[in-house]
């Protein structure tokens, strides 16, 4: 008869939140005892139990597996994106400078890469602390027991303290979600056991092998000869009688020069940078790599990137992190929101700026800033205005002056020219000058005459 399944027991009574609900929570040190693949999967399927899951065995494989350089470079690099892109508070359309203090200030970077952390761990967690000033601490992530809405007073536990109902708690993430993490762990663990054969193959065939033979059945030689090996080095030495054969199959010749380590620790690291930054060539170049090829992969990163940017936007327009800023003080009006500036494509851009400069009339000012992602100045009327009555005056001061305005809007065209001052008209016109200098010479000033003679008198007075 099978054994009836046991039923997930059910929340005890959250206590009295009389003090911070982390300073309540035993941290214990994190495992790092080695990890092979076997352990993996023992910790995946431990995470993934559906009566009792737990993540605390497969967060200290990632908090081990962050050590290796590559993927905690392109962990950061993704993370950077979006600590370093321009962000506001917009409050119908004009940006609130008050939250932008907030905005730049320390504990608000280190939220948002908290908030990024997310993606990687598969869920994380603040304790805002009330006071004056905008404070939180991290909540450990092995405590946080997503199904149950908990955060356990032990990693392993599954008693603790009911976060749903505290205000000052906000727990981001899903239950079915492992983090990103989850998919190089894999590759780590099997780089990091290549990196170590790796090692054990240079120490063995980096250096020659010396052989030494000697007749067997003179000790002496062989006493001497073990005497000048020990003291020659501490490199690869035998000692075999010449009667006997040695022979090494270790596919050193196959592999002298470890291109079978080398390409499968660059193949690993491919398939990281694909798992997290959706592309090879933003990291390293290939020898297949080209412009298009790099240009092509920047794109299918920048949609990973714009979809950080939704993501994280979200989780700060959240009603509940709203709420949160309330209690610091901040206001928060209706209609208030928190934007990031919209990215764009610099090749494209170009390509559509030259096309708008054909149009034979000015196109909108409008059109402008929402084709090219650029906010609208906060004075636009008053600066326009100012701007057009600048033009209008200098028009005026011109007219009065006896000059035309509409020739001396294009100071390359003179008297009788009807070139349009294009490149091509202007360097044939330069190249006629060259041929006839006389021509040159009619077309300067009476000022530019007489420096152009001073010029010369002294020149000649140098060579006398």
């Amino acid at each position: 008869m099978a054994k009836a399944k046991k039923k997930m027991e059910p929340v005890p009574p959250a206590p009295e939140n009389k003090s911070v609900v982390v300073h309540q929570v035993t941290v214990r040190n994190v495992d790092r005892t080695q990890k092979d693949v076997a352990a993996y999967r023992s910790a995946h399927q431990a995470a993934e139990s559906v009566y009792y899951p737990n993540r605390s065995r497969i967060y200290d494989m990632y908090d081990d597996i962050l050590i290796d350089g590559h993927l905690g470079g392109i962990i950061q690099k993704r993370i950077d994106t979006v600590l370093n892109h321009p962000l506001w508070f917009e409050v119908n359309g004009e940006v609130d400078d008050k939250m932008g203090v907030l905005i730049n200030s320390k504990p608000f970077r280190k939220m948002l890469k908290e908030i990024m952390q997310q993606k990687f761990w598969g869920l994380t967690g603040f304790e805002f602390i009330p006071g004056k000033d905008f404070s939180f601490i991290e909540i450990p992530r092995k405590h946080i027991k997503i199904e149950k809405k908990v955060i356990a007073f032990e990693q392993s536990g599954e008693t603790g303290i009911a976060y749903e109902s505290l205000p000052n708690v906000w727990v981001l993430g899903d239950k079915k979600d492992l983090g990103l993490l989850l998919y190089c762990a894999y590759y780590v663990l099997y780089k990091r056991n290549n990196l170590a054969d790796w090692a054990q193959y240079i120490e063995l065939f980096g250096m020659p092998t010396r052989v030494a033979k000697y007749d067997g059945n003179d000790v002496n030689t062989k006493v001497q000869l073990q005497q000048a090996i020990n003291e020659a080095g501490s490199a690869l030495a035998i000692m075999i009688p010449k009667q006997a054969e040695l022979e090494f199959k270790d596919g050193k010749q196959s592999n002298g020069d470890g291109q079978l380590q080398m390409r499968f620790h660059d193949t690993v690291n491919a398939e990281m940078s694909k798992r997290i930054l959706g592309n090879t060539e933003t990291t390293e170049s290939s020898s297949s790599s080209g412009q298009a090829q790099a240009k092509e992969h920047g794109k299918q990163q920048d949609e990973i990137i714009k979809s950080d940017f939704i993501d994280v936007r979200n989780e700060l327009n959240s009603p509940q992190f709203l709420n949160i800023l309330r209690s610091y003080g901040y206001k928060i009006p209706e209609g208030g929101a928190f934007v990031f500036e919209e990215i764009v494509d610099q090749y494209e851009a170009a390509a559509k700026m030259t096309i708008d400069k054909q149009f034979p009339a000015p196109l909108d000012d409008d059109y402008f800033y929402k084709t090219y992602k650029r906010p609208k100045p906060k004075e636009y009327d008053k600066l326009k205005a100012q701007q057009e009555a600048e033009r209008v005056a200098k028009i005026k001061h011109m007219e009065s002056s006896g000059l035309n305005p509409d020739k001396n809007a294009n100071p390359e065209k003179e008297d009788g020219d009807d070139s349009d001052g294009n490149e091509n008209t202007l360097r044939k016109k330069s190249a006629g000058e060259k041929k006839n200098p006389e021509a040159k010479i009619k077309n300067l000033s009476a000022w530019q005459n007489f420096r152009s003679q001073l010029a010369d008198f002294f020149a000649h007075g140098q060579q006398d």
